[in-house]
């Protein structure tokens, strides 16, 4: 009788976590699934901040939200595999100039090099399903009234005349939201050094944002930084 019992429990526990596990939400099959809807034309260039407003204008609560933002690259606009380790690095805040660090999810090195030289962070405040979060963000400057803005990037996408379209994209103060900077805080001088000597984002980044923009060939070339300068 005791192992039928053991038995029976053992059955129950299985089938709860298989219920769970079928429950669990695939952020990644989701935003492949509705690619269509976020980008009608299918051009996602430079196009993160689409992701970013269709993201936060689902109904879903905090953690839906920090999931979804670990899958698309902010500066390309390419989808990430749901495995991808983040780069650590900082970016100044727009008011003050103050390094915030956290975590980038890019889709290849040379993204965490742009972000970090032609992007500023901002304290967003928003409600979800389970109540009001504060979080950092990456934005850059309204491009609309740009004569060089990128032609290979879907304009419409971003502005409405000279103004930032504010259907398609997130706007904070006038700035374009174009992604989540995860676990964002003021940086500490540790940190800082730590950025600044990493083979990526010190060595390597170095030697990228001293190159001329014309002779710019790896990650999204010169199409985020003529959007984003």
């Amino acid at each position: 009788m005791k192992k039928i019992f053991n038995l029976t429990l053992f059955l129950i526990l299985i089938l709860f976590q298989l219920k769970l596990f079928a429950e669990e939400k695939n952020y990644h099959k989701e935003l492949i699934t509705d690619w269509s809807r976020i980008f009608p034309d299918q051009n996602r260039n430079a196009a993160g901040p689409k992701f970013f407003k269709y993201i936060v204008d689902k109904k879903i609560t905090y953690k839906d939200f920090i999931e979804f933002n670990k899958l698309y690259c902010s500066v390309s606009g390419s989808l990430i595999d749901p495995n991808s380790e983040p780069d650590f690095l900082f970016v100044n805040e727009s008011e003050t100039n103050v390094k915030i660090c956290g975590n980038y999810y890019k889709c290849c090195i040379p993204c965490s090099c742009d972000i970090m030289k032609y992007s500023k962070v901002q304290k967003m405040k928003y409600k979800f399903e389970d109540g009001i979060k504060e979080f950092f963000v990456f934005t850059i400057k309204n491009p609309c009234n740009k004569n060089d803005f990128p032609n290979r990037v879907n304009k419409d996408y971003f502005c409405d005349g000279k103004k930032i379209n504010d259907k398609q994209v997130y706007n904070l103060n006038d700035r374009i939201v174009i992604g989540l900077l995860h676990d964002g805080r003021n940086c500490n001088k540790d940190e800082i050094d730590f950025v600044k000597s990493h083979q990526v984002t010190g060595r390597y980044c170095d030697l990228r944002n001293n190159t001329p923009l014309e002779n710019l060939d790896a990650g999204m070339g010169d199409i985020f930084i003529k959007l984003a300068r």
